[in-house]
């Protein structure tokens, strides 16, 4: 794909704090129009790379572009054609919806700010609460003022950095019906979650370990590469075999899910090897899933050797 067509173009970025490298290599190559999640541990450095990417953060090395702009020099530019919600609610409690989104849209000198103001409040349902004050907002209101906010001034790039933290699980699906109707209409979004269901909503993800991108594609071009088997065991009594199958060889890792026990690895016959010796207890070999994949490529990733020396 040329690079008109990508929203992030960006090759070989490092960041270094007090001589710790919090990004190391990482290649992000994002065309526009998609729902792009970003995955991976605390730590592994999903902030940091968004950072670099919208030109928050100056990269110690690496190049690229961001909506075209190149992300070291054209830092201002890239800002202003960016929405960027933090984890955070980093608006103003002490002011109402309304009087948030009239300074958010002083700051941006954007004209007829009243009607503007209108329109952001009815699009996101928030009109009949546009005198209360942010900080008697629940959560999941405070996220909607925060998306109204940030997507005001119209961007081309929307990053939200794990945005669905601490809300209920309607919220998180208004939010996510909120974010597909924004791309829609050309919007490039990337976002950080650490919730798989939220992930399987993107259309391509990206994971990160240690400072370092792991793997990259679809959901299923994801768990397709990572070469898992996984097994479900049902039936009385499987929740005490956990620990025993854990230390078998061939077994990665087990997991419960609801009332059976998922037993994953990358190599079918030890695998199977395993748990033929528990034939008190129903198994079926299913799909592995992301959380599936997530563990393992966790694993697989191993001890983060940035936090020694």
């Amino acid at each position: 794909m040329s690079a008109p067509e990508l929203a992030i173009d960006v090759r070989g970025l490092v960041k270094r704090f007090g001589g710790k490298t919090a990004v190391d290599g990482v290649d992000i190559q994002m065309p526009y129009g998609k729902v792009w999640g970003f995955l991976g541990p605390n730590g592994s450095g999903k902030t940091t790379t968004i950072r670099m990417i919208c030109g928050l953060l100056h990269p110690d090395a690496g190049e690229g572009r961001c909506l075209g702009f190149d992300i070291r020099t054209d830092a201002m530019s890239i800002k202003q054609s960016t929405g960027y919600m933090t984890q955070r609610f980093s608006f103003w409690e002490d002011l109402t919806i309304r009087e948030n989104l009239e300074f958010v849209a002083r700051l941006y000198h954007l004209p007829q700010r009243r009607a503007l103001v209108d329109n952001t409040l009815e699009t996101l349902g928030l009109e009949h609460r546009q005198h209360q004050t942010a900080g008697e907002l629940s959560g999941g209101w405070k996220q909607r003022l925060a998306l109204a906010a940030v997507t005001m001034h119209r961007p081309r790039l929307l990053l939200l950095d794990e945005p669905t933290a601490g809300v209920d699980p309607q919220a998180r699906r208004d939010f996510w019906d909120e974010i597909h109707r924004l791309s829609m209409t050309g919007l490039t979004v990337l976002v950080s979650t650490h919730y798989m269901d939220e992930a399987e909503r993107c259309d391509r993800i990206v994971y990160l370990a240690n400072g370092r991108l792991v793997t990259s594609g679809t959901v299923d071009d994801v768990i397709d590469a990572s070469g898992l088997v996984t097994f479900r065991a049902s039936g009385e009594g499987v929740r005490e075999l956990m620990e025993d199958l854990r230390a078998e060889p061939g077994v990665e890792h087990a997991a419960y899910f609801g009332a059976a026990l998922h037993v994953s690895g990358a190599d079918r016959a030890a695998l199977m090897r395993a748990i033929e010796k528990y034939s008190n207890v129903s198994w079926e070999e299913v799909q592995s899933d992301l959380e599936d994949v997530f563990i393992e490529l966790m694993t697989r990733a191993g001890a983060d050797e940035r936090l020694h020396g």
